[in-house]
């Protein structure tokens, strides 16, 4: 009998506009609820592309969307929980689909166990990865080097993680990241003092993502 558990691990070479992909997230869900595919956990880099979750203030887009235009950056809605955040190169970004019934149906459950996914990547770094109260995602030395921000359909997870691996961090400057405006963002590149290798962060986080969920 097949590993109900089993989590099928697709990367994406390149990069990836946000819309192509939130399309292709929204139809594997289906094929998960319906068991027609296994769990997934997609990896990728996106095109730069500023993100509005199901609480985003308009407020939080400091620059009109013709100025971000003119800088690159297009804006999306998205069905995620969560403020404003934003996506680009330099950022290991990682959606998985998983069917929480084969774990545990809990959103706190599974927010909890992204973030110390990403706080054992960290480690490997030697950085000291932490929570802060009240909020999600992963942080060091109180700045956030990662964002998460789910959504749920029947108990199937879509959307994900944002790693800041080495992005442009002057375009966090164009929104208050998460609705969060007194917390900086950073990088590992910042806190490292020079960027670690992308594809090996990559295959890190690959590793300890399913480690974490083949043994919780």
């Amino acid at each position: 009998m097949p590993d109900a558990r089993h989590i099928e691990v697709i990367e994406f070479p390149g990069r990836v506009p946000y819309p192509e992909m939130l399309a292709r997230q929204h139809a594997r869900r289906r094929e998960v609820e319906a068991h027609a595919a296994p769990n997934t956990l997609y990896l990728l880099e996106h095109d730069p592309v500023i993100t509005l979750g199901r609480s985003a203030h308009a407020e939080h887009v400091l620059l009109s969307r013709e100025a971000l235009a003119e800088h690159g950056i297009e804006v999306c809605a998205a069905e995620r929980g969560g403020d404003v955040t934003y996506h680009g190169p330099g950022q290991l970004v990682a959606y998985p689909l998983l069917d929480l019934k084969q774990w545990r149906c809990s959103v706190g459950w599974y927010l909890r166990a992204l973030e110390e996914v990403l706080i054992r990547v960290l480690a490997h770094y030697g950085l000291p990865g932490e929570r802060l109260d009240g909020h999600t995602g992963v942080w060091v030395h109180g700045a956030k080097v990662a964002a998460i921000g789910v959504a749920l359909h029947q108990w199937t997870t879509f959307h994900g993680i944002a790693l800041n691996v080495h992005p442009d961090l002057r375009h966090f400057q164009y929104i208050v990241p998460c609705g969060i405006a007194d917390k900086p963002v950073t990088s590992m590149e910042q806190l490292l003092g020079g960027a670690p290798d992308f594809d090996e962060v990559k295959q890190r986080f690959r590793e300890e993502f399913l480690g974490y969920f083949a043994g919780a």
